[in-house]
């Protein structure tokens, strides 16, 4: 009995610290799944002729089961009835429990807020031109924030409907076909902090978590990251050998401490090797019609291989989920008086148990019976 009790008693000090880390209870979960459990994620994209859940709904046929993470794109080309159908899908998404992504394959300045992917999202900016961005009160500076504007309207909404978003702006940022990374790493952190500041500070958005995305062919991340005051959760895109070769992941936790990171974009599902060698990766988001082929119609994925990935105990589909309209508990244990009946060794201490942090651990001697108790200071429910 004592032995039950005492298991009883690590798991309640083990799993509090996990719980209010931040404002968003989105981010929360991602914390406390961060090395054992990664969700599964599906991005939805109109440019195909296809709608705002189109392949959400297919892995949902083929499997059973909806993705635990949605996510959209503000796309480069369209009208704003696209992206009113992406932001109320997002809401239902949301309401049924998952996990909300959206993306912004966006035109640069120097054209009009429509364009073509080749010569437009596909291109480059002179350092005038760059200079002139990122100089406030500029011409392509002006028409870059009333860009923003423009995509604010729909974050609002969805603020105002209580959704939370992981927002990524600006995809691959060590890749150099993009015009936000043209001329180096320095003038797409620059974008990235303005876009950010922007959005936070100016439009008052309280409800979007920042990713910073990198992509699987190098990995001088650091020359591309904006800082850890600017960027929640660090994802890594696989359409290389990611899967296979783990330096990109290592590379990435070097840039993150202990933020949650992810693979952020694929065609090939991780298979179960990936995701026991690269434990931290917290969602994966297959592209579209990436989940069943590649963009020169080449096969990506069979229909048992995603069977099997949905089906992985490691991966959390959306009826898993543990939904969003419920009141996330503080660690009310933080920083508490601690007594312990034992203690390991110095490595270990019991003050351990209430740090607040879920990268340390009391550890007893090994003997039973053990036990653990933490002073709140005051009664609660």
């Amino acid at each position: 009995m004592k032995k039950n009790l005492f298991t009883i008693c690590l798991c309640l000090v083990l799993i509090l610290p996990l719980y209010a880390q931040t404002s968003f209870k989105t981010l929360n979960y991602l914390y406390s799944i961060s090395g054992s459990k990664t969700v599964a994620g599906q991005h939805n994209d109109q440019k195909d002729g296809t709608n705002a859940a189109t392949y959400t709904n297919r892995v949902f046929a083929i499997t059973g089961k909806y993705p635990a993470l949605y996510s959209g794109d503000f796309l480069f080309y369209g009208d704003d009835q696209q992206r009113w159908d992406i932001t109320y899908e997002a809401e239902r998404q949301w309401n049924a429990g998952a996990m909300v992504n959206f993306m912004w394959h966006v035109c640069p300045p120097t054209q009009g807020s429509s364009c073509g992917w080749d010569g437009g999202v596909k291109s480059s900016l002179t350092q005038s031109q760059w200079t002139s961005l990122l100089t406030n009160g500029s011409a392509l500076n002006t028409t870059w924030k009333t860009r923003m504007d423009y995509i604010a309207i729909y974050l609002q909404y969805l603020e105002d409907k209580g959704v939370e978003v992981m927002f990524r702006p600006f995809h691959e940022e060590n890749q150099t076909v993009f015009w936000w990374n043209s001329l180096g790493g320095g003038n797409t952190k620059a974008l990235y902090q303005l876009t950010h500041d922007y959005l936070k500070n100016t439009k008052g958005l309280s409800n979007i978590i920042w990713v910073w995305d990198v992509q699987d062919f190098s990995t001088n991340f650091g020359d591309y990251n904006p800082g850890a005051n600017y960027f929640d959760v660090a994802a890594i895109d696989y359409y290389g050998d990611g899967n296979t070769n783990s330096s990109y992941y290592n590379a990435l936790l070097a840039q993150v401490g202990n933020k949650p990171i992810a693979i952020g974009e694929c065609f090939n599902l991780p298979p179960a090797a990936t995701l026991q060698a690269q434990p931290r990766m917290t969602f994966f988001m297959s592209w579209a019609y990436g989940l069943e082929k590649d963009d020169n119609g080449n096969p990506t994925n069979s229909i048992s291989f995603i069977q099997d990935v949905y089906n992985n105990p490691r991966v959390i589909t959306r009826d898993e989920m543990p939904g969003w309209n419920t009141t996330v508990p503080a660690n009310l244990a933080t920083g508490k008086a601690v007594t312990v009946s034992s203690v390991e060794d110095a490595t270990t201490p019991s003050s351990n148990a209430v740090d607040g942090s879920y990268t340390t651990r009391w550890s007893t001697l090994y003997s039973d019976p053990q036990w653990l108790s933490v002073d709140l200071g005051s009664k609660y429910s």
